[in-house]
């Protein structure tokens, strides 16, 4: 007597294993990102244990803030069973830098922001101008605009 084959996780299974919505595993096959799986007779997907094993490693790339066409790429080199470490390193390095750029952009944000707090009147606030968020300082603190 010979076993019958194993059946394969439907997407809503799949989905549920990984914690994600059933649309975007489809979206994840429609980008590239998981490789058709195979079809039952009446149609339904059926995905293999390998499929888990990439939505968990999309899911940790995009904790990363990786774009999808760098996991994509990443997943391809993965795929044909070369070492990703140099390909990753360059995708990694790229995103530090990008990261680098935002922490400075949100810092000098942040800066404007203590400024603007520390310029408010503390006592006696009276109405702001119309196109202002703030009321006008005496003086004309150029902070405290539209």
């Amino acid at each position: 007597m010979t076993a019958a084959p194993a059946r394969g996780m439907r997407v809503s299974e799949l989905a549920e294993a990984a914690g994600v919505a059933s649309d975007t595993v489809r979206y994840y096959e429609r980008a590239g990102l998981l490789p058709p799986p195979e079809r039952t007779p009446s149609g339904y997907r059926s995905y293999d244990a390998g499929a888990l094993d990439r939505l968990h490693f999309i899911q940790g790339a995009q904790r990363l803030g990786l774009r999808l066409t760098d996991i994509r790429d990443l997943l391809a080199i993965r795929d044909t069973g070369r070492c990703p470490c140099e390909p990753a390193e360059a995708v990694l390095r790229r995103r530090l830098a990008e990261l680098d750029v935002e922490l400075a952009r949100l810092q000098a944000l942040r800066a404007e922001m203590v400024a603007m707090a520390d310029a408010l009147p503390a006592a006696d606030c009276p109405p702001p101008s119309p196109g202002t968020w703030c009321p006008p300082v005496e003086g004309g603190d150029p902070t405290c605009s539209s």
